[in-house]
């Protein structure tokens, strides 16, 4: 690509000298200690990743090189300018695009950019060559008239980085830009960055997505507020040498394994790997466990070259085991039909716009079903057809053998459905968020208090049982929410992208219980952007543009992506396959 004005903001050279100094910094809310003595610096014409768990205090660092928030202790300089004494220069000099969306979705896409132009004092209407260079680099270009809250998840992000490019900064600094975003959309995003830090841009990406820090030329790796790694992750991974190891071609019998290897003593962490189980040992912890494990399950060891996801979880002490004991508390799960929730001819239309369009499938019970597609695909509106929330256009679905069409309330009392964006009662505390559910749900007695206390000590809610829901981590908003989904024991429970921006260590915590729900039975459907996540499901059904594409397991729909440049493809390989081939059948047909 070639530099533009709009990206060519560093002069040659600058890559010599810092573009941030975070020396000695505090930052305290009350008595929550977000930021302790932290120091580290960032370079021009580098990719900087900030990694950690939730409530490590990334979101609070961001804010304050964007001089948003004020340290309590210590300075920032960046681009040469004080973050507190000289914050009017830190506004022109940087560019901010936050976690959550920025923009205003009555606008379209050039009205957002127009405004964000005047916000920085730029005259707009001067502006038409630097706005053609910004679409162009964003491929937002055909969208300029649509309203910015009819994008989706990807095109957000994208015109927010627009709009953050907008002043030409020299540090652009980009709040978790990847949460929420298809695999497809990622990639775009990940080109245009790397072309900012190639014309010799800082960038600094926080991030939950362990494979893009892993890709980042440095990474701050925070917990608790303190800096426990500053440098290239190979440096980080290079620790965990003759730690990892795969248990080879375990296929159906994975989530199985996988449980049996976190529950042993010697093991730090273990997720599933395409037909595999990848488990790595705990510092000093020798491999003997494990090939017993191996020889019980007649299936092969191997170690493996360590990955920095490896490495930051051991780091942080390692993952939360392999029982569930929300799943230990449930008796199995009895249906009269093998066959939980099915739908027929499903079609959602929405004026002109077809959102789910002619989608027929079936879960079986105990099943872990994927649902997946780039943003915009239709999946979250199949979801909610399926939990009784929209009436479709045409088209049937049943849950647990009741017709959502006539018996919408008895089929709602048989499921659990976690919403895609936290949809608890912010004006209740912890607390009363549960105790509204349980009411919700008919539980009383002493049946409510059980179930209450039961999700309080399974999700480690205690400490906030008085705050409210806004006011907590993302990963314990996330927990709160399951929880309230999870009171009346469904043995149906939808989940659409249950773990979208929460750390890798609170993925796992969620995929425990998931797996353990699976085996007493309950039925789970569940949307997720992780690749890495869809490996544990039973089955796959891909949707793009409302229209369902493939349906299969994990690994049969990976091998559709083989060739010859791919000749072992990943889950993120097949979706970009089989996305881009509809999309080319498509354009074909019109």
């Amino acid at each position: 690509m070639q530099a533009s004005p709009a990206i060519a903001a560093v002069p040659a050279g600058a890559g010599e000298d810092a573009a941030v100094v975070i020396e000695g910094v505090d930052k305290h809310f009350g008595d929550i200690k977000a930021l302790r003595g932290l120091s580290a610096r960032i370079h021009y014409g580098r990719l900087t990743g900030l990694v950690g768990p939730d409530g490590a205090g990334k979101t609070t660092l961001m804010r304050i090189l964007a001089g948003l928030l004020v340290p309590n202790a210590g300075h920032v300089t960046l681009a040469g300018y004080d973050v507190v004494k000289d914050n009017d220069a830190i506004h022109v000099v940087s560019g901010y695009m936050p976690q959550r969306f920025g923009l205003y979705e009555d606008l379209t896409v050039m009205e957002n950019m127009r405004l964000y132009a005047q916000l920085r004092g730029m005259d707009a209407d001067r502006n038409a060559d630097l706005f053609a260079e910004l679409l162009d680099f964003t491929r937002l270009g055909p969208f300029t008239k649509r309203l910015a809250g009819k994008l989706s998840g990807g095109m957000k992000q994208k015109l927010g980085l627009a709009c953050a490019l907008m002043a030409r900064p020299k540090v652009l600094l980009l709040d978790e830009p990847g949460v929420g975003v298809d695999p497809v959309s990622r990639q775009d995003l990940w080109r245009m960055v790397q072309a900012l830090t190639d014309e010799g841009m800082a960038v600094v990406w926080s991030t939950a997505y362990l494979d893009e820090a892993e890709r980042c030329e440095s990474v701050l790796l925070l917990n608790q507020g303190q800096l426990l790694f500053d440098g290239p992750p190979q440096e980080l991974t290079a620790q965990l040498e003759g730690r990892s190891f795969r248990l080879e071609d375990v296929g159906a019998e994975r989530r199985a394994v996988l449980t049996q290897a976190l529950d042993l003593p010697s093991v730090s962490d273990g997720v599933i790997q395409g037909a595999g189980v990848r488990v790595v040992l705990r510092e000093g912890a020798q491999a003997e466990q494990l090939q017993a494990l191996s020889d019980q399950a007649h299936v092969g060891l191997a170690q493996v070259p360590a990955r920095f996801e490896d490495a930051f979880i051991d780091l942080l002490g390692g993952g939360p085991g392999g029982t569930s004991m929300l799943a230990d508390r449930l008796p199995p799960v009895e249906l009269g039909s093998d066959v939980a929730v099915s739908c027929r001819n499903l079609t959602k239309r929405f004026g002109e716009f077809t959102a789910t369009d002619n989608v027929s499938f079936e879960v079986q019970k105990g099943e872990i079903f994927g649902l997946l597609g780039p943003n915009g695909a239709g999946k979250s509106t199949t979801f909610k057809m399926l939990c009784g929330l929209l009436k479709p256009t045409a088209g049937e679905a049943h849950v647990v053998g009741h017709d959502l069409r006539r018996a919408t309330g008895a089929a709602k009392s048989r499921l659990g459905y976690m919403a895609q964006k936290f949809s608890l009662y912010g004006l209740l505390s912890v607390q009363q968020n549960l105790e509204f559910s349980a009411g919700v749900y008919g539980l009383e007695g002493n049946t409510r208090r059980e179930r209450i206390a039961e999700m309080i000590e399974t999700f480690d809610l205690g400490d906030w049982l008085s705050a409210t829901p806004d006011s907590l981590p993302l990963g314990h908003k996330q927990r709160l929410a399951l929880a309230c989904s999870l009171m009346h024991r469904p043995p149906v429970l939808f989940l659409d992208e249950p773990t979208s921006g929460v750390d890798p260590i609170t993925r796992r915590e969620f995929w425990t219980h998931i797996n353990g729900l699976a085996r007493k039975g309950v039925t789970i459907v569940v949307t997720t952007h992780f690749m890495d996540e869809a490996e544990y499901c039973d089955r796959v059904a891909m949707l793009s543009r409302g229209q369902l594409i493939a349906l299969d397991t994990p690994d049969a729909l990976k091998r559709s992506a083989v060739s010859p440049e791919r000749p072992d493809p990943t889950m993120e390989d097949a979706f970009i396959h089989l996305v881009e081939s509809a999309d080319r059948e498509l354009e074909a047909a019109t």
